[in-house]
């Protein structure tokens, strides 16, 4: 019982990478965008390499949840009849189609028309790579996540994590962020999408009982950890949108923090997923 610490692998793991799946198709939508001088466009392509070192880090802690990272190659065993190995695979080729892209966009190796196609396809895959990491859990004996508040929580980390995770990498890059002063508004909807969904499932949770167990008892906390990642989501996203209301740019500094505070409130909301994991039946989880 408790908000799935346990787990703390998979928590960083999966927001970490629908927060990196959010980031790349925003950088690739300014890079489409066609308005960057070729100096500023270089300057963006490698503060992207930020990106794919977190995608690397988030793999790398998948892994320990194998117990051993040999394990992990076992992973791709059932391609295609496994949720978990269409995730592995659909994350692994996202990050491998990323990763070559950018190496041979920062070598100039790439073809003008050939990059913008590839940006859209990498961007397909990262949509892809988000929505088959919830479907992992779409399991028919775990009642508390057999539905679609975990779809939509994950999809929602990537518009939370995501768009602030960009900016601050194309700031580093010395990208003007008044260019796209609307962009926070979509992280916005989503916090009160997040907050509405958080409420709903939380009443949800009253309905969901086994013989032995009621699923308000995994996590007896849940109001109080929900109004805390709300909260900090909140106060990141704050860093971003206050200079921007100044009509100023935010700080590479202040949107670090921001970045720091929003992903935490994800990894603790991701937390008390985990630790409402239950099964149908007569086991106490």
């Amino acid at each position: 019982m408790g908000a799935g610490i346990h787990e703390w692998p998979l928590m960083f793991f999966t927001v970490i990478g629908q927060s990196v799946a959010g980031a790349f198709i925003v950088m690739a939508a300014v890079l489409l965008s066609g308005k960057l001088s070729t100096e500023l466009n270089r300057k963006v392509h490698y503060s992207m390499f930020g990106l794919w070192v977190l995608m690397g880090i988030g793999f790398l802690l998948s892994t320990m949840h194998m117990g051993t990272p040999l394990r992990a190659f076992n992973a791709f065993n059932r391609l295609g009849a496994s949720s978990l190995s269409n995730e592995i695979a659909s994350g692994a080729i996202f990050f491998a189609f990323g990763g070559l892209y950018w190496l041979l966009a920062v070598l100039n190796k790439m073809p003008a028309t050939l990059g913008k196609l590839w940006l859209v396809v990498v961007a397909v895959l990262a949509a892809i790579f988000v929505v088959a990491t919830s479907r992992v859990y779409q399991i028919p004996t775990v009642p508390t996540w057999n539905n679609s508040y975990t779809m939509i929580n994950f999809v929602l980390t990537a518009f939370l994590g995501g768009p602030i995770l960009a900016a601050l990498l194309l700031r580093v890059a010395g990208f003007d962020l008044q260019c796209i002063r609307r962009l926070p508004a979509l992280s916005a909807v989503a916090l009160l999408v997040s907050a509405a969904v958080a409420i709903s499932q939380g009443f949800d949770l009253a309905s969901i009982e086994t013989a032995v167990q009621k699923a308000t008892d995994l996590v007896p906390d849940y109001g109080f950890l929900m109004d805390i990642k709300i909260v900090a989501i909140a106060m990141g996203l704050g860093c971003w949108v206050m200079p921007l209301i100044a009509r100023r740019n935010p700080s590479v500094a202040n949107l670090g923090i921001g970045t720091l505070f929003v992903l935490a409130g994800e990894i603790i909301g991701r937390g008390v997923f985990y630790g409402l994991h239950m099964t149908v039946g007569m086991a106490v989880n």
